[in-house]
């Protein structure tokens, strides 16, 4: 069994990992083929930043071959006792979580080689909180590795960035992510195919429209309606209906999570299941739920920005047709609807509807209601 199975894509970045995980940790990020304290993982959405960050802790944390499955298996439920790990669901990391990550990054390791710590979304900390991070960067623990996790090298602070080494991901190729599909899910090539391609080789967006059909046909809704819009109110209406499909998505995505985490939770405490929970525990699973629902609430955000990237990719389309181009319809199967928009705008206008679908996603990590973000965008289709 290898760390890296499934990683798709990112020979390059693997073979940089792969060198460093053998190698003995130093205390600088100059040399350029060694090991050190810490990385940064950046590539955009989709490419596997976090799938390729929790693959290079297995490696650093597993103590040979013998050890590697059972490490790998620690390290994907997070309960490898010398993994620190941090994933924000809202909109920003709390200075809170950081110190607490912080405190435990001195720890010495327990059972192997090396303490890692993991922070998914680095790019949400804000600079106070940066500036914490910073002081454990700059006098690490002996053996301690941190990796960080965002979309570029730009996302965090400069004095971060020049204590860490960066490895960069790239967009896999459709092929590539359909080839996933096929091997690890046992989907049929042409499903693999239409997800890879629809999901624009988002590998998590791609596997989750090939094993769900409600996904499939909630993403065939959103363009079917937005491409029907001909005034002010169909526009108005088809906001609301696309914030109710991301609500939906956003249940749909989170059920299933949340009853894993809750049962989970129990069996940790000792809670048999259908048993009552004892009054002492109950704050826990208080915690948990409220921890649930703030997660849901950024889920429904992510919905509608997914949404958004949905009719970037066809609009996207329609102005390959107007100007002639050769590229390949990310949304084949809309082909009618996209050359009726192709004739019925002009490019200048698929032009500005594109800017404003960059301006409402900026809307939506500013907390902007995603309903109100939703009517200004569908609104400027009209003219």
């Amino acid at each position: 069994m290898s760390v890296w199975r499934g990683l798709v894509g990112q020979d390059d970045a693997v073979r940089v990992l792969q060198k460093a995980a053998e190698s003995e940790l130093i205390g600088s990020h100059d040399d350029s083929d060694g090991m050190t304290h810490a990385w940064l993982v950046t590539g955009p959405a989709g490419s596997g930043r976090s799938n390729l960050a929790f693959a290079f802790a297995a490696a650093l944390l597993s103590r040979g071959p013998a050890d590697i499955e059972f490490t790998t298996a620690q390290v994907k439920a997070r309960t490898h006792p010398d993994l620190g790990t941090l994933t924000s669901e809202k909109v920003i990391i709390s200075i809170e979580d950081v110190r607490s990550l912080v405190t435990s990054s001195h720890f010495s390791p327990s059972v192997g080689r090396y303490r890692v710590m993991v922070i998914e979304d680095a790019d949400r900390m804000p600079e106070r909180t940066s500036n914490v991070l910073l002081k454990a960067l700059e006098e690490p623990p002996a053996r301690t590795v941190w990796i960080l996790c965002a979309p570029s090298e730009a996302d965090v602070i400069p004095t971060i960035r020049s204590r860490v080494r960066s490895v960069r991901l790239r967009v896999p190729a459709v092929n590539d992510v359909a080839r996933l599909l096929v091997e690890t899910h046992g989907i049929d090539a042409e499903t693999a195919e239409r997800s890879a391609r629809q999901a624009q080789s988002h590998i998590g967006m791609a596997r989750r429209l090939a094993t769900n059909e409600e996904a499939r046909q909630r993403r065939e809704q959103t363009l079917s309606r937005v491409f029907g819009i001909r005034g002010v109110a169909d526009a108005m209406q088809v906001a609301r209906q696309l914030s109710d499909i991301a609500v939906e998505d956003s249940k749909a995505v989170s059920a299933e999570r949340d009853e894993r985490e809750r049962e989970e939770t129990l069996r940790n405490l000792g809670v048999t299941p259908g048993a009552a929970i004892p009054p002492a525990l109950r704050s826990q699973v208080r915690q948990l739920e409220e921890d649930q629902k703030r997660r849901a609430t950024r889920s429904v955000r992510d919905g509608v920005d997914r949404i958004f990237t949905d009719l970037l990719s066809a609009y996207r389309d329609v102005l390959v047709i107007q100007l002639g181009g050769k590229q390949e319809l990310i949304n084949r199967e809309f082909n009618t609807e996209i050359r009726s928009a192709a004739q019925r705008m002009r490019p200048d206008d698929v032009l500005v509807f594109i800017e404003e679908i960059a301006i409402a996603q900026k809307r939506i990590s500013s907390n902007v209601t995603p309903l109100l973000s939703l009517e200004a965008l569908l609104c400027s289709l009209v003219h």
